[in-house]
């Protein structure tokens, strides 16, 4: 028998019905109408409706992707549902550059600029009119209900890239490290190496396999790419030497390429080497006469038959190298007899300084001497500098740059400035010809040149704004008596080089170029060679300069006089 229920139990019966109506009601599709969509390219609803596609909240664009970029608003088979609603850019209005095909809305902004950004779309709210261009509910409408927000970040910029690794040249055979900044965290890569930049956008990292560096010749191609995926490419040219020694003051003895390859005179070099009496050694690359120590390739040379010296200047450098010595290859610029002989027969007659009365080049006390303005005869000197950075050489040491003695029983053709001026200008395009090899340059000068310039041609100041250093040559048996108040240089070698070494910074002390001084090792004039060679460095020495050029015209030096150095 069934008992009648009780008002509690009806009670709860109709309580459960009502929820039953409610889920039911709130479980039924219908038509997104406000609020968000939930994350993704595209939303939509169980019922027809709006649906929205775009990129993934939070997506990173990139350049690539900021050109495809575009935001589509969706209502399949109902195009009123789309006619007036309203995009935002960053709550600025954009409706009017958006476009509407049937029932489709679509937004595709020419441009962003780099940073968080957000695309919103509303509908009006009201029964007025409202309007799509301005996007904004009429008045009493309302204010927009926002349907859909795309959120993201733009990234277009491509990435900064700054090398402060490698600087100067590139050395063959030797691992190339690959240094500077860049963006947070971005691929940076040459070839197959690549790093990671760290939270600063700094990065190091090596080339050392032999394909690697093979792949350079002379050019490094650096790839950039950030996190967002945009790359930088940069692309580096860099000057290629065959090896290189580096040191920091130039102690040296003068070798002409004869004695290098006369192994009587070598060898006795190479001992004072090996005994760490010298640290490097000056190497004639061009004579007095014009001669090129080693067969060349540089055009103006082949053409006059420069090239008959016995050195093969690759392998000569390499072997000083392989004992740990500098290399500074001498050039004597303008008193070029090869040259001028040459000139003078294939009437090139202007590559020559002549007699005034111009039937025949100027000889004076050489056998020719170029001329020292012309274009060709620089390009010359210079071709020569560049080839032997190229196969190595350390320093280049220009001589005889300067104009001949005398001033009335010559002419130079072309002459447009002093001699000085010209001068200096060879200086200012052999500093800028050979920066890229990462040589150092000086020049031989007279030592009468810091205080009396123009009786050389060689105005000291101006030229050491280009050079790395000048070597005044300072023999103290070249000096007459009296000179800088030193009674008997020739016997007073201390006295006449501290006197002149005085001049001299004086001269060079708003330049660039230090002071390497040419003292001599000779028998000229000699009475005690050691003692003299002694005391020349010691002058030195007290003047704060510790490197020198040792001349001696025949090679043959004096090896007892010279310090040993570890």
């Amino acid at each position: 028998m069934t008992s009648a229920p009780t008002w509690t139990n009806v009670r709860t019966l109709a309580v459960l019905a009502l929820f039953a109506v409610l889920l039911a009601a709130c479980t039924t599709g219908g038509e997104v109408t406000g609020g968000e969509a939930p994350d993704g390219a595209v939303s939509e609803s169980d019922e027809p409706g709006l649906t929205f596609d775009g990129p993934d909240e939070g997506a990173l664009i990139n350049a690539e992707e900021l050109d495809q970029l575009s935001f589509a608003v969706n209502a399949p088979g109902d195009a009123d549902a789309v006619a007036d609603l309203v995009l935002r850019l960053d709550g600025s209005v954009v409706t009017a550059e958006a476009e509407v095909t049937d029932d489709t809305l679509t937004y595709a902004p020419d441009t962003l600029p780099d940073g968080q950004r957000e695309v919103a779309v509303a509908e009006t709210v009201g029964e007025g009119e409202g309007s799509r261009v301005e996007g904004e509910a009429g008045e009493g409408e309302g204010e927009p209900e926002v349907l859909h927000t795309w959120r993201f970040e733009v990234r277009a910029e491509p990435p900064s890239l700054e090398l402060s690794s490698p600087v100067g040249p590139l050395v063959a055979g030797e691992p190339v490290t690959v240094a500077g900044v860049t963006e947070p965290e971005a691929t940076v890569a040459v070839g197959a190496q690549e790093a990671i930049a760290d939270a600063d956008g700094d990065f190091e990292f090596d080339l050392d396999e032999a394909g690697e560096l093979e792949e350079l010749d002379g050019e490094l191609t650096v790839t950039v790419t950030d996190v967002a995926g945009n790359t930088t490419e940069s692309v580096a040219s860099f000057a290629v030497v065959a090896s290189r020694v580096e040191v920091d003051e130039i102690r040296t003895v003068h070798a002409t390429f004869w004695a290098w390859a006369t192994p009587d005179l070598r060898e006795p070099i190479v001992e004072m080497i090996d005994d760490g009496r010298i640290n490097a050694l000056q190497l004639d690359l061009k004579d007095e006469g014009g001669h090129i120590g080693y067969d060349s390739e540089v055009e103006l040379a082949r053409q006059i038959g420069a090239g008959i010296g016995p050195l093969d200047l690759e392998q000569a450098v390499a072997d000083l190298h392989e004992r740990d010595v500098a290399v500074v290859g001498r050039i004597v610029a303008f008193a070029d007899p090869a040259l001028a002989s040459w000139a003078w027969e294939n009437d090139r007659r202007d590559l020559v300084i002549q007699d005034n009365d111009g039937n025949d080049f100027y000889r004076g006390s050489y056998a020719g001497f170029s001329n020292y303005t012309h274009e060709d005869v620089i390009a010359y000197n210079l071709d020569l500098a560049e080839e032997a950075a190229k196969a190595g050489v350390d320093h280049i040491l220009w001589d005889y740059i300067r104009r001949p003695e005398g001033m009335d029983n010559y002419t130079v053709p072309g002459l447009e400035t002093t001699p000085e001026e010209a001068i200096v200008e060879f200086t200012r395009l052999a500093d800028e010809r050979l920066a890229p090899y990462g040589v150092q340059h000086g020049a031989s000068v007279y030592g009468i040149a810091a205080d009396r310039p123009e009786q050389i041609g060689q105005d000291i100041p101006a030229m050491s704004q280009h050079l790395d250093y000048v070597a005044p040559m300072l023999y103290p048996s070249h000096w007459g008596p009296g000179e800088y108040d030193v009674a008997d240089p020739n016997r007073q070698p201390y006295d006449i080089i501290r006197a002149t070494l005085e001049v001299w910074q004086e001269a060079t002390a708003d330049g660039r170029a230090r002071i390497v001084p040419w003292f001599e090792d000779t028998p000229y004039r000699a009475w005690d060679r050691p003692h003299q060679i002694r005391e020349q460095i010691r002058a030195a020495e007290d003047h704060g300069i510790d490197e020198w050029l040792m001349w001696n015209p025949g090679s043959t030096f004096t090896p007892s006089a010279y310090e040993r150095r570890d």
